[in-house]
C-alpha cells in the first residue's frame, strides 16, 4: 500500500560496509567496488594481476558461460528473473560431477545472442558426456535439439499426451502438431 522509503547511510555513503572494512583493498579496490563490478568485469579482475584468484575466476567464467556476465556481483537474488536464477543454479552445478541437467524455459527474457550463447553451453555440456533435458518453447532451442518430445494436443488440461517423438527435422517433415507447424515456420524464416 505504501511505497518503501530508502535513504543513503551518511556514514558509509551507501557502500554497506563500515569504514574499517572499506580500508582493505584487493587489486586497488575495496569490497564495495568489487561488488559493483559486473561478472564480466570481475572475471577479468580476478583473472590476472594483483587480484588474481583462480578459484574466483573459475566461478565467474561459469557465470559468464551461462550468459550472466551483465549481472553485478552484489546484485540481490530477489532481483533476478526466473531464467536468470535457473542459469545461476546451472553455473553453480557445472563444477560438480553429475550427468543430468533439467532446465525449464532457460531462455526466458534472453536476447537472441544470449540464446545462441546458451545453446553453445548446452552443446559443451553434452559433448562432455552430460545429459541435458530442456523444457522450452523457443524455436531456436527446439531446432537445435537432438530429440524432441512434444506434448499436446493442447495446453493445460487439453494436453499431457505425447503427440510426437523424434528429431526436429522429423517434426518439421511431419508437420503433424502445432509445435511442428511453428518449427517449420521458424526453419523457413531462418
Amino acid at each position: 500500500m505504501m511505497a518503501g522509503v530508502a535513504t543513503t547511510c551518511e556514514e558509509c555513503e551507501g557502500k554497506r560496509f563500515e569504514a574499517s572494512v572499506l580500508e582493505h583493498r584487493l587489486g586497488g579496490r575495496d569490497i564495495s567496488e568489487v561488488l559493483a563490478m559486473s561478472v564480466d568485469e570481475a572475471e577479468a579482475f580476478f583473472g590476472d594481476g594483483e587480484a588474481q584468484t583462480p578459484s574466483a575466476h573459475k566461478v565467474l567464467q561459469r557465470l559468464a558461460d551461462v550468459g550472466l556476465g551483465y549481472l553485478s556481483l552484489g546484485q540481490p537474488l530477489t532481483t533476478l528473473s526466473g531464467g536468470e536464477r535457473q542459469r545461476l543454479r546451472l553455473a553453480t552445478h557445472m563444477g560438480e560431477k553429475g550427468g543430468l541437467y533439467v532446465l525449464d524455459e532457460p531462455t526466458s527474457g534472453l536476447h537472441l545472442a544470449d540464446v545462441e550463447q546458451l545453446l553453445g553451453l548446452l552443446d559443451r555440456l553434452v559433448d562432455s558426456g552430460k545429459s541435458v533435458i530442456v523444457i522450452e518453447h523457443h524455436p531456436a532451442v527446439m531446432a537445435h535439439a537432438d530429440w524432441i518430445v512434444d506434448l499436446g494436443p493442447g495446453a493445460g488440461h487439453d494436453g499431457g499426451r505425447v503427440v510426437f517423438e523424434g528429431t526436429p527435422a522429423e517434426l518439421v517433415a511431419t508437420g503433424s502438431t502445432v509445435t511442428g507447424e511453428h518449427l517449420a515456420a521458424y526453419a523457413g524464416a531462418a
